[in-house]
C-alpha cells in the first residue's frame, strides 16, 4: 500500500480507501466487517461512507466494527457525507445550516465518534447560497465535530466558487472532490481536474472501475446475468449498458487494459485502478466492493505502478472527445494545460 497527503493537508491517507456504500444493502453485516478487517491488515487507513448508505446502515456497521476493536480508530482516516434526504420533512435534506447540522450529529452517533476526519457536501445544492454551508463547516471545525471539509460530485465552477469563498473568507479549506471517473468517464479533466490543480484539492474518484465495465467480465453484445449488479437487476445501469456496448471506445480501452493485464499477471481491475491512483490530482481511489474476493483483487493495486508505455497507451485509447474550442486547437489540453493556437 502506497500512502499520500489528503489534497494539500498535512494528513496522509493509503492511495486506496475503502469505499462502504455496499453495506447493508449488497453485503450483509458479516461480509462488510470482513472487508473492514482485510483492508486495515492490508495496510489501508481511509474509509468512505455516508449518511444515505443504506439509509445509515453503512455508518452503524462502521461504528460496531470500531468499537469491536479498541485503538484501530486512531489509525483511520474516515470520511462521511451529508446532503441527501434521510427524513420526509422540509429540512431534511440540503446543504442548509439546519440540515447539517442533524445530519452531522446523527452520522456521528451513527460511527460511534467524537470527530469525523473529512466531512463532504453530497453534492451541490442550488437552494442553499453556498456561504451557509461553509460557514457551518466553520462552526463544526470549531466546536471539534470535524477535521476537513470536502465537496462531491461538484461541478468546475461550483467548486471553484466553493474554494474561494472559503479562502477568502478565512474559512476552512475545500480539501478533497468527490467525482465519478474512471478509464471510460475523463470528462472532469476538461473543468474539474484544471482547478483541484491550481487549488490544491484532492480528488477522491468513486466508480473507478465504470460499474464492473474495467474488470473485463462484460462481453459485446451480451447483457450479463447472474453474479452482476446488472444481472442481478437488470432495470439498474441497462441504459449506460446500451451506450457503452455501442462505443467503439469502451471495447479498445477493455483491449488494452487486458492486454498489459495480461502482460503484468494481474487482473484489468488492478490497472485500471493503478491507472486512475496515479492520474493529476487524485489523493486515493474509492473502492466499491461487494465480496472479500473482489477487495482482495481490487487491493493488489496498492503497490502497482504503471511505466511510461502502459500509461501512455491508456491515456490515449480513453481520451476524452473534446471540441475545438476552449478545449482542443487554442485551447487547453485534457490535463489543463495551454495548447498552442
Amino acid at each position: 500500500m502506497r500512502y499520500r497527503r489528503l489534497g494539500s493537508t498535512g494528513t496522509v491517507v493509503s492511495t486506496l480507501c475503502l469505499g462502504t456504500m455496499t453495506f447493508g444493502a449488497e453485503t450483509d453485516e458479516a461480509g462488510s466487517q470482513a472487508q473492514l478487517d482485510r483492508f486495515v491488515e492490508a495496510g489501508g487507513t481511509f474509509l468512505d461512507t455516508a449518511d444515505v448508505y443504506s439509509r445509515g446502515i453503512s455508518e452503524q456497521i462502521i461504528g460496531r466494527w470500531l468499537r469491536a476493536r479498541p485503538g484501530v480508530r486512531d489509525r483511520l482516516v474516515i470520511a462521511t457525507k451529508g446532503r441527501f434526504p434521510m427524513g420526509d420533512g422540509a429540512n431534511d435534506a440540503g446543504l442548509s445550516r439546519t440540515h447539517l447540522s442533524r445530519a452531522l450529529d446523527a452520522s456521528l452517533g451513527r460511527l460511534g465518534v467524537e470527530t469525523i476526519d473529512l466531512y463532504q457536501a453530497h453534492a451541490w445544492d442550488p437552494m442553499t447560497p453556498i456561504e451557509e454551508t461553509l460557514r457551518f463547516y466553520d462552526d463544526a471545525v470549531r466546536a471539534g465535530k470535524i477535521r476537513y471539509v470536502g465537496v462531491s460530485n461538484f461541478v468546475g465552477w461550483q467548486l471553484q466558487k466553493a474554494v474561494l469563498l472559503a479562502r477568502f473568507g478565512g474559512l476552512p479549506p475545500i480539501v478533497t472532490l468527490q467525482p465519478q471517473y474512471n478509464l471510460l468517464a475523463r470528462d472532469i479533466e476538461h473543468e474539474v481536474v484544471p482547478v483541484c490543480l491550481e487549488e490544491g484539492v484532492g480528488i477522491l474518484p468513486w466508480s473507478p472501475l465504470g460499474g464492473g465495465w474495467l474488470t473485463g467480465k462484460y462481453q459485446r453484445d451480451e447483457v450479463p446475468t447472474g453474479a452482476t449488479r446488472l444481472g442481478e437487476n437488470p432495470n439498474r445501469g441497462v441504459e449506460a449498458y446500451a451506450g457503452r456496448n455501442a462505443s467503439e471506445q469502451t471495447w479498445q480501452i477493455i483491449e488494452a487494459l487486458g492486454d498489459i493485464a495480461k502482460a503484468r499477471g494481474v487482473s484489468m481491475a488492478a490497472i485500471a485502478l493503478a491507472w486512475l491512483a496515479d492520474a493529476p490530482a487524485v489523493t486515493s481511489v474509492i473502492l466499491g466492493a461487494r465480496t472479500t474476493a473482489q477487495l482482495d483483487d481490487n487491493l493488489t493495486a496498492g503497490d502497482l505502478v504503471l511505466d511510461a508505455d502502459e500509461r501512455a497507451r491508456l491515456d490515449e485509447v480513453s481520451a476524452p472527445r473534446v471540441a475545438d474550442y476552449p478545449y482542443g486547437r487554442a485551447g487547453i489540453d485534457q490535463r489543463g494545460r495551454r495548447l498552442p493556437s
